[in-house]
């Protein structure tokens, strides 16, 4: 079993919406599990507004269901202290550290990075402008400048994203162009990330 946890500094950084799309991916390869640890239970309430190729479960049932499962991608509260930081590495194979390519969102990414030390994670920028916006190609220099583990791939920023919520659904399920386009994004991610386990 291999087990991802998404979490952030703050709100709003597309952190279940990560979440989702990763168990999106994942259940093409495998049994998979979301575990809904935000207090907003944003993933629970996506899959209750349609179907999501994957369960989801609160946190309070998440011992019951766990078992069996191929993948577990575990959506947390934002703003965790560097303590539950710690430990929330410590607990999984891979943190994932959503942030916006914005100039506010790059002083929290480096406190949160000092907290984790050298914890297994890897910095995610989501949604980030299209072309031809070089906001976040800067962002990812400058957290690579950092030292800071960045994901090659981006999010870029998509109204799909919202459709998809209202709907139930993960965003290749709704059928505009532009929509694919944001899922080719986290199929790139996945594949990313299995390259990171492959050669872990």
């Amino acid at each position: 079993m291999k087990i991802v946890t998404v979490t952030g500094y703050k709100g709003g950084v597309s952190k279940s919406t990560t979440s989702i799309h990763l168990a999106t991916y994942f259940s093409d390869r495998g049994k998979t599990l979301i575990v809904d640890g935000d207090p907003n239970r944003t993933a629970l309430s996506w899959s209750q507004r349609g179907k999501l190729p994957f369960e989801v479960a609160d946190e309070r049932q998440a011992m019951r269901v766990i078992a069996g499962n191929d993948y577990v991608v575990i959506d947390t509260p934002a703003r965790p202290n560097s303590d539950d930081l710690k430990e929330l590495a410590k607990g999984c194979d891979l943190l994932i550290l959503p942030t916006t390519p914005d100039v506010v969102s790059l002083e929290p990414m480096l406190q949160t990075a000092n907290d984790l030390g050298a914890a297994n994670y890897k910095t995610l920028l989501t949604i980030v402008p299209p072309f031809p916006s070089k906001e976040g190609l800067a962002m990812q220099q400058e957290l690579i400048e950092n030292g800071l583990p960045v994901f090659k791939t981006m999010i870029r920023r998509s109204s799909g994203f919202q459709k998809a919520a209202l709907a139930g659904v993960p965003i290749r399920d709704i059928v505009e162009a532009r929509s694919r386009t944001a899922w080719h994004d986290y199929e790139a991610l996945g594949k990313e990330i299995m390259e990171v386990w492959a050669n872990g």
